[in-house]
């Protein structure tokens, strides 16, 4: 793997929401560098967690916006996640439930480790695959 860095979560939210003119086109030139070059910008997972929380409280974008955005950057060969296939599950899980996004994210993390259940109090959570409630 190629990599040419990795991105912070105002990078994505310049790239997905196109909110200030002068950085979306520095990402624009940064992402369209990459291509030309076949290198990677890797994401780190807490990005991705940061990512959901920017677009669901700042720019008020509802789940099926953030999960087909999120779909959209994994398909980007220019982006490396990290911890793709749980963030793949998170996402698949977090469409169809109630629970948060990072309440699905971390169980995802944990069937990756195989490190269940994953314990907690947050009832809505524990209606995901590997949750427990702690009484």
């Amino acid at each position: 793997m190629n990599l040419a860095g990795s991105v912070d979560t105002n990078i994505l939210v310049r790239l997905v929401t196109q909110d200030d003119a002068r950085q979306a086109r520095a990402v624009d030139r940064l992402m369209a560098r990459c291509a030309n070059e076949g290198q990677l910008l890797w994401v780190p997972v807490t990005v991705v967690l940061e990512l959901e929380w920017v677009l669901r409280t700042r720019a008020s974008l509802a789940k099926a916006q953030f999960v087909q955005i999120m779909n959209a950057l994994l398909s980007m060969v220019e982006l490396s996640f990290e911890s793709e296939n749980a963030v793949e599950q998170a996402l698949s899980d977090y469409q169809e439930g109630s629970a948060d996004f990072g309440e699905c994210l971390h169980v995802a993390q944990a069937q990756v480790r195989q490190a269940l259940p994953f314990w907690t109090f947050d009832r809505k959570a524990t209606k995901l695959t590997g949750a427990s409630v702690l009484v």
